[in-house]
């Protein structure tokens, strides 16, 4: 519980120090990850961005000078009938969000749970965002991997 209080002051200085004035929406917004999907945990990543995982990245919360961007690792891939999310990335898809009125939307739970459905049937790993696949012994790996080839001699 320690390291979760830790995180959660982590995440309360973050948005401190962008907008004090998202402070309800991001609240709301946490609130409504942590009933979503009880087993999540807020992190930081290694840019400073607090995100909520479950079974690798599930979700990040950048603030914004007028909103609290809410995005998704794989929101390319999520089922979007209400047309809440934005962006043109790869993966990466986003919610922006400039009221707590906006959090209680019942499509953004959708989403939120869509992602954790991904998540449960192909796991992110944290540090590269791929799914994780299991792990072939390293004598396998070796047998497939390709002989390198030989350098010359220098004269």
């Amino acid at each position: 519980m320690r390291g979760e209080a830790k995180i959660g002051a982590a995440v309360d200085a973050y948005v401190a120090k962008r907008n004090p004035a998202l402070k309800p929406v991001t609240d709301a917004l946490r609130a409504l990850v942590r009933k979503a999907v009880p087993k999540s945990h807020e992190a930081i990543n290694p840019w400073g961005i607090p995100t909520f995982d479950w079974n690798g990245p599930l979700a990040y919360v950048m603030i914004g000078k007028s909103h609290v961007t809410f995005g998704f690792p794989r929101g390319a891939s999520l089922q979007d009938s209400a047309g809440l999310l934005e962006g043109t990335g790869k993966n990466l898809r986003h919610v922006k969000l400039r009221e707590v009125s906006q959090v209680h939307d019942a499509n953004l739970k959708q989403l939120i749970l869509e992602a954790k459905t991904h998540n449960r049937n192909q796991p992110l790993s944290a540090t590269n965002m791929r799914p994780l696949l299991p792990r072939k012994s390293k004598a396998k790996a070796r047998a497939k991997a390709k002989p390198k080839p030989k350098r010359k001699a220098r004269r």
